[in-house]
């Protein structure tokens, strides 16, 4: 199975190329957000030095949020017309899962986290048991000290990554001490082999959807609904 996967939902754009598990190509930018301009040019690079075409793959992956909501347009828009042309599948992977299937088989939580303005973060808490990842807790839009308190609570030695270490690493460090543990920086941000890889996992079992279904997650609205929503009330 061919899985093209992608992941535009922050700063980074990466997409990968997998054979079943096996990691074919992968390309990660981290530099500039301009996603509108560079996603198709990567892929077309990405293909052509697998020696591959749009129609030799079998499935299209797409990390589908939460994240940066201008990014995760781009990137599942790209997908679904990629395969509503082909008329291939599609695989929708929350972003915060790919961030922490980016972690393997650690004996620590791993808690992603991701700017959600305001001093808020998208996050969710995992570990690795028998092999697998497992949530232990529902993905959840929190401010950072909520977070925190809640890592206390577990006295759970726990790594965080994602890009809200951009905002919250310092504070992170300091109120939690030897429990904050930061990523290194090349597993700390989006890869699109997490995001092909947990892709086949749901692909094998059947768990397709078709391209025309596939939306983002937002968890909450823009900036610019809920300026909107002031207006109106005002």
């Amino acid at each position: 199975m061919r899985i093209l996967a992608l992941d535009t939902s922050s700063i980074v754009a990466t997409i990968a190329v997998l054979e079943n598990t096996k990691l074919i190509a992968e390309i990660v930018l981290n530099h500039q957000k301009n996603h509108s301009q560079k996603l198709m040019p990567l892929i077309e690079e990405t293909l052509e030095n697998c020696n591959l075409l749009p129609g030799d793959i079998d499935v299209y992956a797409v990390a589908i949020g939460p994240g940066s909501f201008t990014g995760l347009r781009i990137g599942v828009t790209t997908v679904k017309a990629m395969a509503q042309a082909l008329n291939k599948p599609v695989v929708g992977v929350s972003t915060l899962d790919g961030l922490a299937y980016n972690l393997p088989f650690c004996n620590s939580y791993i808690c992603p986290i991701i700017d959600a303005q305001r001093d808020n973060v998208y996050t969710a808490i995992y570990s690795w048991e028998n092999n697998e990842i497992k949530m232990h807790n529902k993905h959840a839009i929190l401010h950072i000290d909520e977070l925190i308190s809640d890592i206390k609570e577990r006295k759970m030695k726990t790594i965080f990554l994602g890009d809200g270490l951009n905002l919250h690493m310092d504070k992170l460090i300091t109120e939690l001490g030897h429990l904050a543990v930061i990523a290194p920086s090349a597993t700390a941000i989006a890869r699109a082999s997490s995001i092909g890889t947990l892709a086949f996992e749901k692909a094998k079992t059947g768990d397709l959807e078709d391209a025309d279904k596939i939306v983002p997650i937002y968890m909450r609205k823009s900036q610019a609904e809920n300026q909107l929503e002031e207006r109106m009330k005002g």
